[in-house]
């Protein structure tokens, strides 16, 4: 079984990244407001976190790094994050962020599964 947290508050990514992890076992918990990301990490302790490029007032790149700040002060376990881009030439701010892992908007199943199993990867490689 895998618990996955979604932070993104347009429709549809939502929609999309849900279609892509759905299937026996898989549960997705859905974050519409980024500042609360920590404390909901906090909470679910998820297998992984995907995040948003544009998700509300934030915006994922400073989700991230409040992810992996929180995770460095030992609030949260440390857990793969995946960012979804908008465009292909924002794989820079990809690895800039802290992410483990990111894919460009729209995607596929398969590559988004594909960056959830290299993000997983990154973290217990």
């Amino acid at each position: 079984m895998s618990t996955f947290l979604l932070v993104a508050d347009d429709d549809w990514v939502r929609n999309d990244v849900e279609a892509a992890l759905a299937g026996p076992g898989a549960t997705i918990e859905t974050l519409e407001d980024p500042r609360l990301a920590v404390h909901k990490s906090h909470d679910l302790v998820p297998d992984a976190v995907i995040v948003d490029m544009q998700v509300g007032s934030m915006g994922g790149m400073a989700v991230i790094r409040a992810l992996k700040g929180a995770a460095g002060s030992d609030l949260i376990e440390v857990a793969p994050i995946v960012l979804l881009l908008d465009r292909g030439a924002d794989a820079f701010l990809g690895k800039r962020s802290g992410a483990d892992s990111w894919v460009q908007k729209p995607f596929s199943a398969q590559e988004m599964r594909a960056a959830l199993d290299e993000a997983v990867a990154g973290v217990t490689g």
